[in-house]
């Protein structure tokens, strides 16, 4: 019976898993730097990734503001007649 592709049982997978336990190091690149330098690189790392957003239009975030505002006071409304049948039920069975 043969194993599936990529499981970890073949010679081949367990020859790979040898070779990376053998070439690993302490450290790696984080090491050669200082607190400082990775503060920065992660400062323009942050800005270089914040300048891919999208950002919206001011009209569709006044759209998703109101979607937001209106499913927000329903949610508010639903739980308001849960918890006020659910109550005067509490109050019938337990008196």
């Amino acid at each position: 019976m043969t194993d599936a592709v990529g499981s970890l049982d073949t010679p081949d997978a367990q020859d790979e898993v040898a070779e990376s336990k053998k070439k690993s190091r302490k450290g790696g690149k984080r090491a050669k730097k200082g607190p400082l330098k990775r503060l920065a690189l992660f400062y323009r790392q942050v800005i270089a990734e914040l300048r891919k957003v999208v950002w919206p239009t001011r009209s569709q975030l006044t759209t998703y503001t109101t979607v937001v505002i209106v499913f927000v006071t329903i949610m508010i409304g639903l739980v308001t007649v849960i918890d006020y049948g659910l109550d005067h039920a509490a109050k019938y069975v337990f008196g």
